[in-house]
């Protein structure tokens, strides 16, 4: 996008480059899918600027012609792949949704946009033993220890996201009950049961390092930084990346995966879904079902693993007498 350019091409500007940085530091994305997608929503730019349209003020039919501009080639450009199609559908939806979200628009124009259909990419989990790795990385009684502990703790105990986890109050939280208040998307909110190990965590922070960290600072959150503040969303993605390195788990690692581990860890230990969609404040069930499939692999894995006749090979089967 130039930078010399109008109001309204610095105004989306400044959209994207917020966009990004959710996508970045909330969902954990890649460099490469980062770049791609500035890239599309600087292609969505120039588009837009051709028919003079600000992109807060876009409608569905601007985005279908966009669409179809790209499906179908433009002075002499030849129709862009499916997949790429897919990705810049993908992106725009992601897009506007997270202007919704951050209520900067009313109505979202990509509603009713479909892109071509492809099969959807599971979410990266960690395995018992790698959340085991994870969690025993912060090491000490430092304050920030302390506080990195409880915070990894709390967050696979809960599958909380990113956003809840640092917007997290003392007032929400009752250890005794075993339970906190997480405040989601639109503000919903739910209350999630807390392990008792991430209640022995949260105790021993909350006790020997979280005054030392806030002193005097009247700080309602309860995750803070080194200096008494709340605890931003860079700050706890770099605490989960750092923790993650050390425990050789930084491929694809992000707050969002301790979620993903969450929900398929339930799942595969029996909870039923509608349980599940509650802990987790999907407002739609298919947003859970995709655990399933995570489950159902994991079962699988657990039943070839200790199930003693699927592990008979085929040349022992046939000698054994009928």
């Amino acid at each position: 996008m130039a930078t010399t350019a109008s109001p309204r091409a610095a105004r989306l500007i400044e959209l994207v480059l917020d966009f990004l940085a959710y996508l970045e530091l909330e969902r954990g994305l890649s460099r490469n899918t980062l770049e791609a997608y500035r890239s599309d929503l600087q292609q969505y730019g120039e588009f837009l600027g051709r028919r003079g349209v600000d992109p807060l003020a876009a409608g569905p039919s601007d985005v279908a012609a966009f669409v179809s501009e790209l499906a179908e080639g433009r002075e002499g450009k030849p129709p862009v792949a499916s997949a790429t199609l897919q990705r810049k559908v993908a992106c725009l939806r992601s897009f506007y949704r997270h202007l919704r979200r951050e209520q900067r628009i009313e109505h979202d124009p990509t509603a009713e946009l479909r892109g071509p259909r492809r099969r959807a990419r599971l979410p990266n989990v960690l395995s018992r033993d790698e959340v085991q790795q994870l969690l025993a990385q912060p090491l000490g009684s430092s304050p920030a220890a302390l506080r990195d502990r409880a915070l990894l703790e709390t967050m696979y105990a809960c599958g909380l996201r990113a956003s809840e986890a640092i917007a997290l109050e003392l007032a929400e939280l009752d250890l005794e009950a075993g339970i906190l208040r997480a405040r989601g998307k639109g503000s919903k909110e739910r209350l999630v049961p807390v392990g008792s190990k991430a209640i022995e965590t949260l105790d021993a922070y909350l006790t020997r390092a979280r005054p030392k960290l806030v002193g005097l600072r009247d700080e309602p959150r309860v995750f803070v930084n080194l200096r008494g503040g709340g605890l931003s969303r860079q700050g706890l993605y770099k605490i989960v990346q750092r923790h993650a390195r050390s425990a050789g788990l930084d491929h694809q690692m992000s707050p969002h995966t301790l979620r993903h581990t969450f929900a398929t860890h339930l799942l595969a230990g029996g909870c039923d879904l509608r349980s599940l969609q509650e802990m987790l404040g999907h407002a739609d069930i298919g947003t859970t079902q995709v655990y399933t499939h995570l489950s159902a692999d994991r079962l699988r894995d657990v039943y070839f693993d200790a199930h003693p006749r699927a592990q008979v090979s085929a040349g022992h089967a046939a000698a054994e007498p009928h």
